[in-house]
């Protein structure tokens, strides 16, 4: 960094990528500012410049850095690799400490906290925001995590010994054999809590912990999503039984054709029911379990709309989903059961089939579109 760069930066001001420091603090105080840049997005912290932007400089640089590049390496968990700078202005000495988006998120200080980085100053991240964190970094997938208040009997495992007996082959087992199975799949923790996989898929009653697991249904008669619905169901119970409630639902408002094929009658819904029950499952399979949101069906007069929790995840864009080259799981264990249920494949391409579908069937296009808050897949009706 010059001196016309470090100018520029006290003209913006401190924010998410940069912190002042008027002196050196306390040891465990600046591992804190440490570990709250590298579990966001990097950034710098400059020595020597007060929080009113005011150069005032540091005495004993050597020192400085040597205890700098300390606490990095001892009071941060995983140690922290931070590259450091000295600049003279005006007679006096300042130090850029930059702090890199960690490699191996989430970090701590030494006493255990998690930090983040939020606008201009650091604050300790909430349990929402530290998920999100090791979900990012594929520390962890929160799908896989126990969910708190839930015990090993609000599991029906007789719902599981169905599965295993009809996907798996895995025949009658006993308690134990049971407890370790569900362990495999990922769908009770060590301590036999269930997981959040677990209670979605073999929970008795999983909406009373995950309460935004449900599923709206909703038929407008209209095309304004201000307009109050004249029908609305909001869907409860385990996710395979809520994906053929949404598909009742959705039967009960979209139109049939019937056509005569040779001498053999023939029904046909105006939307495929591959694109319907694709966007549905996708939106099962992909949303963000953390928010606090459920996914909406709406039925609209022109279309039907699958609204998904959750912004994309991390290098997956519209183009390389409609291409059917985007296979980054959010919910892999989510996903793994999906296929073993056969209501997906193992090949990511769910998107291209959804538009494909809507093409050769009605040759008209499906739409797709996400935002900081939902994906949203438009299927067009036949009407």
């Amino acid at each position: 960094m010059n001196e016309f760069e470090l100018r520029e930066r006290i003209a913006r001001g401190e924010g998410f990528h940069l912190d002042f420091k008027e002196e050196m603090e306390e040891n465990n105080e600046f591992a804190k500012s440490v570990v709250c840049l590298a579990n966001t997005d990097g950034g710098q912290i400059i020595i020597g410049v007060s929080d009113g932007g005011v150069i005032k400089g540091v005495l004993n640089v050597d020192k400085l850095m040597l205890r700098i590049d300390d606490i990095a390496f001892n009071r941060c968990e995983p140690p922290i690799t931070v590259v450091q700078e000295t600049l003279v202005v005006e007679g006096k000495t300042v130090v850029i400490v930059n702090v890199p988006k960690g490699a191996q998120r989430p970090y701590r200080t030494k006493s255990g906290q998690y930090y983040i980085r939020s606008s201009n100053r650091c604050r300790l991240a909430s349990r929402e925001e530290l998920l999100r964190v090791f979900q990012s970094s594929e520390s962890i997938f929160y799908d896989e995590t126990a969910v708190g208040g839930s015990q090993y009997v609000d599991l029906d495992t007789d719902a599981f010994q169905g599965f295993l007996q009809k996907y798996v082959d895995y025949g009658s087992h006993g308690d134990e054999d049971l407890s370790l199975l569900l362990k495999n799949f990922h769908l009770v923790s060590e301590d036999k809590k269930p997981t959040v996989t677990g209670l979605l898929f073999f929970g008795k009653n999983p909406q009373n912990y995950l309460p935004a697991s449900r599923i709206i249904c909703a038929f407008i008669r209209g095309n304004d999503i201000a307009i109050p619905p004249s029908d609305k169901k909001e869907l409860t119970g385990k996710l395979p039984d809520m994906l053929e409630d949404v598909h009742k639902f959705l039967k009960l408002y979209l139109t049939e054709k019937h056509e005569i094929k040779g001498f053999e009658p023939e029904t046909k819904v105006e939307i495929p029911e591959v694109a319907l029950r694709e966007a549905v499952v996708n939106a099962i399979a992909h949303r963000d379990y953390i928010i606090n949101a459920s996914i909406r069906v709406i039925v609209y007069e022109d279309r039907v709309e699958i609204r998904s929790p959750g912004k994309l995840p991390n290098t997956v864009t519209i183009d390389s989903m409609k291409a059917g080259g985007s296979h980054v799981l959010r919910n892999p264990t989510i996903y793994n059961l999906l296929v073993k249920m056969k209501m997906v494949t193992d090949m990511g391409s769910g998107v291209r089939r959804i538009m494909r579908s809507i093409r050769e069937a009605m040759n008209k296009e499906a739409g797709l579109n996400a935002t900081e808050s939902e994906v949203i897949v438009t299927l067009p009706r036949g009407v």
